[in-house]
């Protein structure tokens, strides 16, 4: 079974912006206890789907942020 991408470029980058902030919040104190470890998760969802360009969210709301050329 394919996945169809569903999570653009920009979108993607975006996403491991976050989740590189949240790590380093959790990683310089800023972050801690519950709301760190709830940090973490996050982040490494934000990463898994930029990685697979895809989001089970996205699919739920049938949402799509991947830019498609017109064809002429």
């Amino acid at each position: 079974m394919k996945i169809k991408a569903n999570v653009g470029t920009a979108d993607r980058a975006i996403r491991l912006i976050v989740a590189l902030t949240l790590i380093v919040l959790f990683y310089t104190g800023l972050l801690s206890g519950i709301a760190g470890i709830i940090g973490l998760i996050v982040a490494l969802l934000l990463t898994v789907t930029s990685l697979l360009s895809f989001c089970p969210v996205y699919r739920l709301f049938k949402l799509n942020s991947v830019f498609h050329k017109k064809k002429s």
